[in-house]
């Protein structure tokens, strides 16, 4: 029988994009301006992410404490929230759509390993969370998933399958528990 043998794995056929330079530019730049929580300013934040290659849209809020792995690959549309300690691993595509809240803690996974094979190969997978999509405290989104338009992944939960429209996700792996339907707002 096989065993795990990390002195075999080959990173190499996997390639961030970006020159290794750029990659260690952005490591320090995450660090002070993103992760550490030392620049409050959202203005600030996504100024760096759009330097590096992001595609940000408007009105984008970015709390202390994000991380993000290779900014070149991450869309974010117009109005969404990206909340404190939130984790976005982007080895490929991240596309996350207008009004969006990733809150507190979540993880965006585009990544993992093939446990299958004694040399551990990397396996990725695009992400995309789209319109009106809500990751609660603690959500675990991984690779490959998509979360249809106003699809929420409770705290706590994690994501292993693609998540419908308008639908309400909880628990490890994610099972659909009910509807998301807006109250009607009153108008006088």
């Amino acid at each position: 029988m096989k065993q795990t043998d990390l002195s075999l794995y080959n990173n190499a056929p996997y390639q961030p994009g970006g020159s290794a330079l750029k990659r260690l530019l952005w490591y320090y730049v995450n660090w002070i301006f993103l992760t550490s929580g030392l620049v409050p300013s959202r203005a600030v934040k996504v100024f760096f992410l759009r330097l590096f290659g992001a595609k940000i849209g408007k009105g984008v809020n970015i709390k202390p404490g994000v991380s993000v792995k290779y900014p070149w690959r991450l869309t974010i549309g117009h109005n969404s929230w990206i909340g404190e300690n939130v984790w976005i691993d982007c080895l490929v595509d991240v596309v996350i759509g207008e009004n969006v809240c990733i809150s507190q803690g979540a993880v965006i996974l585009t990544g993992g390993h093939d446990y299958k094979k004694a040399t551990f190969d990397l396996i990725t997978r695009k992400v995309i969370l789209e319109d009106g999509v809500w990751i609660c405290a603690g959500g675990i989104v991984n690779p490959g998933v998509v979360a249809a338009s106003h699809a929420v992944l409770t705290s706590g939960s994690v994501a292993n399958k693609n998540l419908d429209a308008w639908c309400i996700y909880q628990g490890n792996p994610a099972v659909m528990v009910r509807k998301r339907i807006f109250s009607q707002m009153k108008t006088d």
